[in-house]
This record gives C-alpha cells, structure tokens and sequence, in this order.
C-alpha cells in the first residue's frame, strides 16, 4: 500500500520533490516498509552506508520513522531507520510517556540512492514486543529531511494543526490489519 508523505507547512523543503512509502505486514508481528525519496539528494544531509547499528538520535538528521500503534492499547512502538543503515527502536506505554527500548532483532535495511532518488528497503519483526503481533496495527509514517544548509523538514502521512508532532494520536492514519 503505497502512502506520499507530505512536508509540515512550517518546515518547507527545496531539495525533495516527493517522499512515498510502502507499508506491508507479511505476517502477524513482522512489518515491511519502502521509502522512497525523490528530488536532489545531493542537497541533503544523507549519512554514508556503514554497518547496520542500533543508535539513538538518528532523528537529528535524514531519518526515516514509522509508528505502530496495536489496536486496543494505548502504547506504540517507534522505529528508526537512517540511510546509513543505523537504526533505533523504541516502546512506549502512551503518547511520549514510558519510553524504552525495544529488545527486537536487527532489521533487515538496504538502500539505494542515486542523483535523484534514494530508497530504503527494511522488514523489522516486532512480535518479540507485548501487544503487538495479533491485533490490527495503526501507523503513523513520517520522515525527518535534512539539507545541507542544514534547514529541516518534517514530512509525514498526516500532521497536527500546530507543530510538527510524529507522535501524536492524529498521526496515525495508516490501518495495516
């Protein structure tokens, strides 16, 4: 299922042109997700490809997230995947509250980019996370950009009125069943 992200109107962005994602759930616990980002990718922040790390603050700089809310609870988890392949996840028992790592395995993250288009490839198991693998899922999917001049941008399926706020409830627009 194919989603565009759209840009905060606070935050404008002249290097991308668009941001979509595929979201799909292979099975119970497992999610697969490709984000697509088309426009000048020299002009952003994009970190170089190394190992495939677990590293907290990735969202300081071109990020991609996803948030998987099960149905019937309160909590989600939040999941990070930078272009280096670096990579974070994260529990919480409520809106910002609660905050934890997940003890999930590495994703599986590949990546490709060229002059004006870079993909990220990820398939992550959550099911080792209470919750998680029967219900039906609700996504929030967002994407921090930055260019090189080191303005950012916060694009995601759906946004609060006011600031940017990947974790709010109005966020998560996307039903995986």
């Amino acid at each position: 299922m194919i989603r565009r992200l759209v840009p905060h109107p606070a935050t404008p962005c002249d290097a991308v042109q668009r941001i979509e994602v595929d979201a799909a759930r292979p099975s119970p616990g497992r999610l697969r997700l490709t984000y697509t980002l088309s426009g000048a990718i020299r002009d952003l922040t994009i970190p170089s490809v190394g190992q495939s790390t677990r590293a907290d603050e990735l969202w300081r700089t071109t990020c991609f997230e996803t948030f998987v809310r099960p149905g019937g609870v309160e909590g989600y988890v939040e999941l990070n995947l930078a272009p280096s392949t670096a990579w974070a996840a994260y529990v919480f028992d409520s809106y910002r509250d609660g905050m934890r790592d997940a003890q999930i395995a590495a994703p599986a993250i590949s990546v490709n980019a060229a002059d004006d288009r870079l993909e990220l490839r990820a398939e992550v198991d959550f099911s080792p996370v209470p919750d998680v693998a029967g219900a039906p899922w609700r996504l929030a999917i967002s994407a921090v950009i930055e260019e090189t001049s080191g303005r950012k941008s916060y694009w995601a399926l759906a946004h609060p009125p006011d600031r940017p706020d990947f974790h709010a409830p109005a966020g998560f627009v996307l039903e995986l069943p």
